[in-house]
């Protein structure tokens, strides 16, 4: 598995996370949670969440 790919996957899994998270494990700052809980930079933190918000409107 290449460097890229394993992060690419990570954002992916964290955007999951957050998408299905109850709001109270996130809040109030989702950059921090997710760099804590899945090691991500502050950049690929952002990512996971552009991600997240995109899967939640496909959900609705």
């Amino acid at each position: 598995m290449t460097y890229e790919l394993a992060h690419s996957e990570a954002i992916r899994k964290a955007a999951r996370w957050l998408a299905t998270a109850p709001r109270h494990e996130v809040q109030p700052a989702a950059v921090p949670a997710l760099k804590s809980r899945f090691g991500l930079t502050a950049r690929e933190a952002v990512a996971a969440i552009r991600e997240a918000n995109l899967i939640k409107a496909r959900a609705a």
